[in-house]
């Protein structure tokens, strides 16, 4: 998958946002202020990291052992990179649905009523 498709994909989810606030290359995508989703713009490879279940982060590991790996410089229980053109598409947006899903339920009770108010 493409940096620009995962973008799109990523913007088109309720309450999310777009920001450089690390430096000028890596786009970090937020929803209600809480980052679910880094990408780097200038990694060859692509890649992304990703929120992730635990239990999970590392069955994915095994499984993708080389494009599936801790979150770099990041939580390496609860988040991990993935080289985008190395996994399947679809894994690849159900991993971020994964980590949005995780975020969205963090959240204070009152945020995500303003959230699921959002058009």
């Amino acid at each position: 998958m493409h940096i620009d498709e995962f973008r799109g994909y990523c913007l088109s989810k309720k309450g999310v946002t777009e920001s450089f606030p690390f430096d000028e290359v890596t786009l970090v995508f937020k929803v209600m202020n809480k980052m679910f989703a880094l990408a780097s713009l200038d990694a060859i490879p692509p890649k992304v990291s990703l929120k992730c279940d635990p239990e999970r982060a590392i069955e994915l590991r095994e499984q993708f052992d080389g494009r599936v790996i801790p979150g770099y410089h990041l939580n390496k229980q609860h988040w991990n990179t993935i080289f985008m053109e190395q996994i399947p598409a679809k894994l690849l947006l159900e991993l971020t649905d994964h980590s949005y899903e995780l975020i969205v339920a963090s959240l204070p009770k009152k945020v995500q009523q303003t959230l699921s108010e959002l058009q």
